[in-house]
């Protein structure tokens, strides 16, 4: 039971991501290629490259973000506290994507930015993806091939059998587990407080966050932080860590759905949700003229109370 729960949330995550970003595409498909920026402080995570993948690693710029796809070399970036602010919390920072793509900038590097100035250590998971074709035309149209079998169907038609895209989290997990286990050897010099490591993903790295959080034996996660993620019930672990969440009703994952929070507040684990009028999907730090701007506030508040943001006495 627990298995087939597990299947059926990762794979609603991986569904619905791809159904929001070809919904995306419809509105503004202008994808304009660009030069790899530098990464200095990238480490790389020698987590091994990703099967069948033949096109190299690239990136492109949209609705003024950039986005890397074919990553096959999973790095790990750190964002460190201001030494006279940290405070030692330290959060893995997932962005999303559909696990095809990468939005590195609003759901990466600008979040981790905002956290380093709250003094919390951030570390951007720059994570393996599924392969896409090397050129952005070819990247199109898998994506709308992906769309095609991704779009449920109407419920007096739908089967347990209904073919959908089942992607093997491994690889993405394996990066995790081992951006954890550097963080942890590398504690003392990143002043990272080993019991205050977090993770936050965003849609699909939200995806990835609950994944952690549901079967990696490897790590121990203080809290976490799923926005806009996929909203079914689990089976929580009995160790599983505090929960903040947000997303907004006019998001298609949201439905209406409460699954996730019910079953956070059915195993007695602490749990918040901010569910917000509007704001859409992949709103990162915020869209003008969204009541969803104000969840980085609320989350900050959360970890305040939590006793989180002050350094340990």
């Amino acid at each position: 039971m627990l298995e087939l729960i597990r299947r059926r949330f990762i794979n609603s995550v991986i569904t619905i991501s791809v159904i929001f970003n070809v919904q995306l595409f419809a509105q503004d498909g202008t994808m304009y290629p660009m030069d790899a920026p530098a990464e200095p402080n990238a480490i790389p995570l020698n987590t091994g490259g990703v099967e069948g993948q033949t096109a190299k690693e690239s990136w492109f710029r949209q609705w003024g973000d950039p986005m890397a796809r074919n990553i096959t070399v999973a790095t790990l970036t750190p964002v460190l506290a201001d030494p006279k602010k940290a405070n030692g919390t330290s959060v893995i920072v997932a962005p999303g994507g559909g696990f095809m793509w990468l939005s590195l900038g609003n759901e990466g590097w600008e979040v981790a930015q905002a956290l380093a100035a709250r003094g919390i250590n951030a570390f951007v998971l720059k994570y393996r993806l599924q392969p896409t074709p090397d050129s952005l035309e070819g990247f199109d149209k898998q994506m709308k091939q992906r769309f095609a079998e991704a779009t449920p169907k109407p419920a007096t038609e739908a089967k347990e059998d209904n073919p959908r895209p089942r992607w093997d989290l491994s690889n993405q997990l394996a990066d995790v587990e081992a951006a954890y286990a550097m963080m942890l050897e590398r504690a003392d010099e990143w002043g990272v407080d080993k019991d205050r490591i977090g993770m936050i993903g965003f849609s699909a790295g939200a995806g990835l966050t609950m994944a952690t959080t549901l079967q990696s034996k490897k790590v121990k996660l203080a809290f976490i932080g799923p926005i806009y993620g996929g909203m079914g019930a689990v089976e929580v672990p009995k160790n599983a860590p505090p929960m903040f969440m947000a997303i907004a009703t006019d998001d298609f994952l949201f439905n209406g759905e409460f699954g996730v929070v019910k079953s956070w507040y059915d195993a007695k684990i602490p749990v918040e949700l901010h569910l917000y009028q509007n704001g859409g999907h992949g709103f990162g730090l915020g869209n003008p003229d969204r009541t969803s701007n104000k969840w980085f506030d609320s989350f900050m508040y959360w970890l305040e109370v939590n006793k989180l943001l002050s350094p340990k006495e």
